[in-house]
């Protein structure tokens, strides 16, 4: 059985879809919001949203994902505003693992995407008691 230890800057982080469920909250509302304003004309029920091929730009491997989530994937997380300097961090750290599919990441290469803050920073904001948007350590192995 796994034993967990106290997240450090090495540990990995990512999105547990599993918490979504848990605590009955929307994900598809929230990973609506995170679109371009195109992308939320283009789906404005967005309870009602297919499943949609999408290619792995670096394996190459075609995945079935929600049409939400590759809009976001192929444009919106382009767009040069998707991470500005106004953007609040833990939203900046959503929308890191959405826009690299939830690969999980440690706070270290979360700093280094987001270019504004500190991996302590991110550290602490990550394990300071509170979940944010399902944001969790990767259960070790």
């Amino acid at each position: 059985m796994a034993k967990w230890t106290r997240p450090t800057l090495d540990t990995k982080f990512h999105i547990d879809m599993d918490w979504w469920e848990q605590e009955q909250l929307d994900f598809h509302l929230y990973l609506h919001h995170q679109l371009c304003p195109e992308h939320r004309k283009s789906y404005p029920d967005y309870h009602r949203t297919e499943l949609v091929d999408w290619v792995d730009p670096v394996t190459a491997e075609v995945k079935r994902v929600d049409a939400l989530w590759q809009a976001l994937l192929s444009c919106c997380s382009k767009r040069p505003d998707y991470l500005s300097d106004s953007t609040p961090l833990i939203t900046a750290i959503f929308r890191v693992f959405l826009a690299n599919n939830n690969t999980p990441m440690t706070p270290v290469e979360l700093a280094q995407v987001i270019g504004r803050a500190q991996p302590e920073v991110i550290l602490h904001l990550l394990t300071r008691g509170k979940i944010y948007r399902g944001i969790k350590p990767v259960p070790p192995e």
